[in-house]
């Protein structure tokens, strides 16, 4: 069973800055692809930004440039750099881990950007 944990959300205030990590249970080279998704509530899942098993990255147009995806390979770790946070940045942010199988989804961590 692969198990994604996050951690590294919370409060901060406009402007600031979190990083996001999500630890995998198994090899991270051994997904098509990792990334982050975020729902705010009333809203649906939405991606934030994903990396290929070769380091090719994605962002959806709302973070690009803020939010740098990146990866420790020895640590099985992906992060999350979430820099210049808004308020509409707020949300519960999922880790995603997809193979030729499944998708798999960590529990969730909450971000909270408010003054």
């Amino acid at each position: 069973q692969v198990q994604l944990v996050e951690s590294g959300g919370g409060l901060v205030q406009p402007g600031g800055s979190l990083r996001l990590s999500c630890a995998a249970s198994r090899s991270i080279f051994s997904f098509d692809a990792m990334g982050w998704h975020r729902q705010a509530p009333g809203g649906d899942r939405e991606l934030v930004a994903s990396i290929t098993r070769g380091g090719v990255t994605h962002y959806a147009d709302f973070v690009k440039g803020r939010f740098p995806i990146s990866r420790d390979n020895a640590k099985n770790t992906v992060y999350l750099q979430m820099n210049s946070l808004k308020p509409e940045d707020t949300a519960v942010y999922y880790c995603h881990a997809a193979d030729s199988n499944f998708h798999y989804w960590g529990q969730g961590t909450q971000v909270t950007v408010s003054s």
